[in-house]
Order: structure tokens, then sequence, then C-alpha cells
């Protein structure tokens, strides 16, 4: 199993062969004595998730990754289990080739793979068809087999990466193995952890193969996963003015609601004070709704000037708007230099007007929002999520909150986190605006820029975890904010309605 270590740390294709190579030389082992060691590692992790498994089809490629499911079939044979083998071609090569010898040479048969092949019967199969390798679609024939494997009625287990998934970028070109399982070797591919592959990889397991603390110990990783965290206990002597005051700017006609969440949220997340600076005719709703927020309206800087005065931190973009009143506060925001986090409308107005920062800024971008910001299309963003939230760093100056399926959290230094929590149900509006409170109570209670984006990205997709048990479907921004309390204070998360 894993090394503890590890178990966190992010790495790229080219780092994870570097990592192989210094493997090979520090342990003193052959490529097909390492390919033993992800084979046996693989067996123990099909032995945990399918106890009562009997049957078992492995699918090999002609590469390396090839070579680990001819062992995995080995070993599985030696266990006791019945083991078919299919391969996509009559032949392997480099250490692969030596694996498929030592299947063949203790009777196994190799099955070879043709359109009009029918698949075995097996209780869990094991895809071994492509590994970190992969950068493009899989050939006619592979796509063909993968998507059969997809329409079998039986859980996959898949040799370090899904087949078709990009290892760096977590993107498929094409089709991919949708895995119930990946049991990944020696390190953590960025790209098993964001994107796309969140719907391939199922649950993903860490074999470091006896790789030793002092090979990792040469590369310094290109991400990390976060890890679970919360604020420490208050002095009992804390008083409001100690907890920062937070201003929520926006809320143009019709958006009360988004103000509303934003400011809710940081209250929940501990801001001592929270005002809102709104358009007149949202005042009374706010009101009622949360008297603790201190709504003000506003017509325009002249009237936001004071409540800048008085706040610690800005929260700028919640159904702010495009219009010149959107516009007028959101120049004047910027202009105050206060810690600030830019979202919505806050961040389209960003791409129109773009500047560097230079106070704690976190911009919370989603993918959309990324590519106006970055004059680039959506899809180009998903493309590579981790090379977008650099640029976009590099390009504001700012610690940058990439959303989505592995958010990630990127900063000047070259910091990048993925966060390993959340779900589909908080595919869902307002979310965002919850995310914008969070954090924004985050910076006003000491908080710098980087560890309150990390943290509050943290809490935020936790609770949304926390919230959905009862189910994805359905599940709204507010049902968070009960939870949120919570974790904030590193309690156990439960199932309480909120207010």
């Amino acid at each position: 199993m894993a090394n503890a270590h590890h178990t966190r740390e992010l790495y790229t294709v080219e780092q994870l062969r570097t990592l192989e190579s210094d493997a090979f030389a520090t342990l003193d082992v052959s490529g097909t004595d390492l390919m033993r060691r992800a084979a046996s590692a693989a067996l123990n992790s099909l032995r945990r998730h399918w106890p009562e498994a009997r049957r078992v089809t492995v699918y090999c490629g002609p590469g390396n990754n090839g070579g680990d499911g001819f062992l995995f079939g080995l070993l599985a044979r030696e266990a006791g289990l019945h083991v078919e083998i299919v391969a996509l071609s009559d032949s392997s090569h480099g250490d692969a080739a030596l694996a498929r010898a030592a299947w063949a040479s203790d009777g196994g048969t190799v099955h070879v793979w043709s359109a009009d092949s029918e698949l075995p019967k097996a209780d869990v199969q094991v895809d071994a068809l492509y590994g970190i390798g992969l950068n493009r679609a899989p050939e006619p024939a592979a796509a063909n087999l993968i998507e059969r494997i997809n329409a079998m009625d039986a859980p996959v287990l898949a040799l370090d990466v899904p087949s078709g998934i990009n290892a760096d970028s977590g993107r498929h070109v094409g089709v991919a193995v949708a895995a119930d399982v990946t049991v990944t070797f020696i390190a953590n591919k960025r790209g098993l952890h964001t994107g796309q592959a969140a719907d391939f990889v199922g649950i993903v397991e860490l074999a470091t193969l006896g790789v030793p603390d002092s090979v990792y110990a040469s590369i310094h990783s290109d991400a990390q996963l976060l890890a679970v965290d919360s604020l420490p206990r208050r002095p009992r002597y804390a008083n409001k003015g100690n907890n920062g005051h937070v201003l929520v700017i926006g809320g143009d006609h019709g958006t009360a609601g988004a103000v509303r969440m934003t400011g809710e949220a940081a209250l929940r997340t501990g801001a001592g004070l929270v005002s809102v600076a709104t358009r007149p005719g949202n005042i009374t709703a706010l009101n009622a709704a949360r008297p603790e927020l201190m709504a003000h309206e506003v017509d325009g800087p002249q009237t936001l000037q004071p409540l800048l005065e008085r706040a610690s931190v800005l929260a700028v973009g919640p159904g702010l708007g495009k219009t010149g009143w959107g516009h007028a506060l959101w120049l004047t925001a910027l202009d105050a230099g206060k810690p600030l986090v830019l979202d919505a409308d806050g961040l389209n107005l960003l791409s129109v007007e773009p500047r560097q920062f230079t106070s704690a800024t976190v911009l919370t971008p989603h993918p959309g929002e990324a590519g106006r910001l970055l004059g680039i299309e959506t899809k180009d963003v998903e493309r590579d999520r981790f090379a977008a939230a650099r640029e976009l760093v590099r390009r504001y100056h700012a610690v940058v909150v990439l959303k989505g399926s592995g958010t990630l959290i990127a900063d000047p230094s070259g910091r990048l986190s993925v966060c390993p929590w959340g779900n589909p149900g908080m595919a869902s509006g307002g979310m965002g605006d919850l995310l914008t409170g969070i954090i924004a109570a985050l910076l006003a209670q000491g908080c710098d820029a980087w560890r309150a984006a990390c943290l509050g990205v943290g809490l935020h997709a936790r609770a949304g975890d926390a919230a959905a048990r009862h189910g994805e479907r359905g599940l709204l921004a507010t049902d968070l904010l009960r939870p949120l309390q919570a974790l904030v204070n590193g309690l156990p998360a439960n199932e309480r309605d909120h207010d």
C-alpha cells in the first residue's frame, strides 16, 4: 500500500518517468520486477474490493501497462482465480514482451481482440490497455474494445490509469474505460484528480511499490491534494471586532439572493461583521430574511465609500451585473486596495478591464469565466486546467480558484492544490456565491489569500458532501450552511436543517 507521506502529492507524467528511472536505480530491480510488484498490488486491491470474485478478464495493451496485466493474470491464476486475457495485438514490446512470455510459459492463452470477438464472462474486468503515455485518442480497435468493456455487466479495476484518460490533464479524447477502482503505481498522477477523470477513475488507490522516500525527495511534486482542515478554536476573550468585517458588493435588480447567500456564508464561516452594499429594492428582503446582515442601499461610488472605509475584506461580484451601477461599484471597490474575493460579474468586468492586483486577492472563476479572463474558449480551459489556472495567476497576480470537478487553487509562488471533495449536486445556482462568502470570511479572520482559498474550497466541498447525504439531485446552496458551520469549527458535519 501507499506510503502515507506521498498520498497527497500529485505528479506530471514527465515527473513520473523520472521517478520510475530513479526507482529502478535505487531499488536495483528490472522492469519486470517492478511490473510484478504492480501486479501484486493490483491483485490485493481486487481481493479487497471483490473478495467473492472467481472469474477475471484482463485486457492487455502492447506496452508496459499490458505487461502489468499479463503478470497480474499470472499471479491471479496462481491464487486460484480463473483468468482470461484479451490482448489488443499478437505481440508486446519491451519488458511487456517478457511478461507476456511468462504468462505463455505458464500455459496461459491469449485471445487477440477483433471487433467480432465475444468478451469472456467475468466477475471483475481488469483494464491494462494504456498507461500514462497515452496523449491521443485510442486506436479504433482499442476504442471498440473500451466501449465493449464499459457495456459489460461487471466492475472494472484499472491498472495505473483508466485507458483513454490523459494522466496529465484528466481529459479523454474519444472514449475511456469507466473504472470502479483505479490502483495507480509509484505516485499519484495529477490528471486522475480533476476534470473529466472524475467520471472514469472510481476509487483511486496508490501503491508505491516499495519506492523509498529518497526517490520522492529528489522531485518536488507538481501539485498536492487538499487535506482536511479547519480554523483553530477562538480565544475566550474574542469579540466581533477581532474577526473582521466583510463587505459584500452586488445584488443588482432581481439578484438579492446572491448577496444574501454570500453574506450568510461569511457569517456561518465566522466573520465578525458582514455588511451588504446593494440596490435599494433589496433592503427589505435582506433585513427580513437575515437580520444579522447589515444591508445598505448604495446608488453609486459616493454612498459606497464610507462602507469601504469600515470594511476589512471585500466580496465583489455576486449579482453585481454589468450596467453602469455595477461597473462604478466594481471600479471603486478595486481601487480601495483592500483584500478581496472577486467572483461572477466581478470577473466578467475584469475580463474587459484587466489589471494586476497588489493586495491579497482571490479570483474564483468557473471554466467559462476563466476562458473570458484568458481570451480563450471554455474547451481550451478544460483541455489543461492546470495550465489555465497558472496562466490566470501569472496574468492577474492573484490566488486563483478554478472551479469544477477537482477544483484547482494556484498562487503566484507556484503552489497548486487540488480539491478531492465535492459532488455533482453542487452544480446548481448559488454555490459560487457561498464560496465567495466563505473565502472572504477566512480572509477577514486573518488567513492569507492562499490559506483562505485552500481552506475555503475544502470547507465548501466537504459541506456539499455532507449536505448531499439525502441525495445529490435537488441539493440547494443554502443546504450547505449548517454543515459548513460545524466543519469550520472542526466538528463532524450533521444533517440538521438550515434556518
